[in-house]
């Protein structure tokens, strides 16, 4: 697949532009006692406060970052969370072009870093936004390298074709929320 350059191509990074700030994010109960809060978030300046707070407190990975064999180009190195809206951007958007590099979707290496620049752009841009649980666990492995129990996941190899149990849920994490259950026909009822 060709990927050409359509919001990026006179960038040189795809955040070129964008003026990036640091915000505090809270999440209070109905009674006005806070639930969460964290003082140093960096989004787009054209963030709503509200979109800051749910990226602050639903979709930043929380922990296990410090001891990650790999980092973020954005963000704090030393923090143990994301921070950065970037780190997120980043972590989605370099994850799926791997994806596909690996998968052989490209036609070329510039086609994977040109998707990735434009999804990173529209994602900063608010063009587009995946389901929760891209958010919560794509990339995690990728970015960070972090592990954890495959939980039951399964995949399908894309070289042999056969089903094969994923030995981590972040290495191949489930990316969706619903699922297509079957319907019960028994020619009767």
């Amino acid at each position: 697949m060709k990927i050409k350059k359509l919001f990026t191509k006179n960038l040189k990074n795809p955040f070129d532009g964008i003026q990036f700030v640091e915000r505090r994010s809270e999440i209070k109960n109905t009674d006005g006692s806070e639930v969460s809060s964290s003082d140093h978030v960096t989004v787009p300046d054209s963030w709503s406060q509200v979109a800051t707070d749910i990226l602050s407190q639903k979709y930043f990975r929380k922990a296990g970052l410090k001891k990650a064999p790999k980092k973020s180009p954005y963000g704090d190195p030393h923090a143990d969370t994301e921070t950065d809206s970037r780190q997120v951007f980043h972590r989605m958007a370099g994850c799926w072009a791997h994806w596909g590099k690996k998968q052989g979707y490209f036609d070329t290496a510039e086609d994977a870093k040109n998707f990735y620049d434009e999804v990173c752009y529209m994602l900063a841009h608010q063009m587009a936004a995946p389901n929760s649980p891209q958010w919560f666990n794509t990339g995690l492995h990728w970015a960070y390298g972090i592990e954890g129990n495959s939980q039951g996941h399964y995949y399908v190899d894309a070289k042999t074709k056969e089903l094969k149990s994923s030995t981590s849920a972040y290495e191949r994490p489930q990316p969706h929320a619903c699922f297509i259950q079957s319907i019960k026909d028994d020619l009767v009822n």
